[in-house]
């Protein structure tokens, strides 16, 4: 079929949309207000978006008050992006609930908050990769009620448990051992892979 998105409610347009976009990588950010509130917070609409250097960017739904984190970027320019392992799936989960501002959810999933070395936000230590980010920018999309803000951020650390990555700076996907979003309350993992060849054309 084909549907044509300003025919159908919002709600069921953005049904579609993250039920065909699949999986997701989940950034699990961490903040901290200007008062030096932590908040922990996971966002699916998140990914890499450049190399050099190196960027990610994640995108906070509109909320009637904003959301801490979006609020906390907003104030402090600095973000944490932590990978979600399956291990810490469950605790992950336990920090979506609409808290208000001044719960701690470190301490609501029962995770421990490590310092950084550059931005003041902690990160997640039982995360297997963290990446420490400077706000490079934040650009509103859409300020309709399902719209959203997208933060993008510099990576300016790298933190890889020694493990899951080898000499030649290759993270194992099966050591990293991530989940993903689905659409509804679904989530994934990543186990079912192949590899293909890019051709190269002279």
């Amino acid at each position: 079929m084909t549907i044509d998105p300003k025919t159908i409610p919002a709600p069921i347009a953005y049904q579609i949309l993250t039920g065909a976009v699949i999986p997701r990588p989940i950034g699990f950010i961490s903040s901290i207000s200007a008062a030096g509130i932590v908040n922990l917070a996971p966002f699916s609409f998140f990914n890499a978006i450049c190399g050099e250097p190196p960027m990610v960017m994640f995108c906070p739904m509109n909320r009637r008050p904003p959301k801490d984190t979006l609020l906390n970027v907003k104030a402090t320019r600095e973000f944490v992006a932590n990978i979600v392992s399956e291990e810490i799936a469950e605790q992950m989960n336990l920090t979506s609930g609409d808290y208000a501002s001044e719960v701690n959810e470190f301490d609501i999933a029962g995770l421990t908050p490590a310092a950084c070395e550059v931005v003041k936000p902690p990160r997640v230590l039982e995360s297997p990769v963290s990446m420490e980010c400077i706000v490079h920018h934040i650009i509103e999309v859409s300020d309709k009620p399902w719209g959203g803000t997208v933060v993008i951020g510099e990576v300016v650390r790298f933190h890889v448990r020694d493990s899951i990555i080898d000499k030649d700076m290759f993270i194992d996907p099966d050591k990293l051992n991530p989940v993903a979003r689905m659409g509804g309350p679904s989530y994934s993992r990543i186990k079912d892979r192949f590899d293909m060849i890019r051709p190269v054309i002279k």
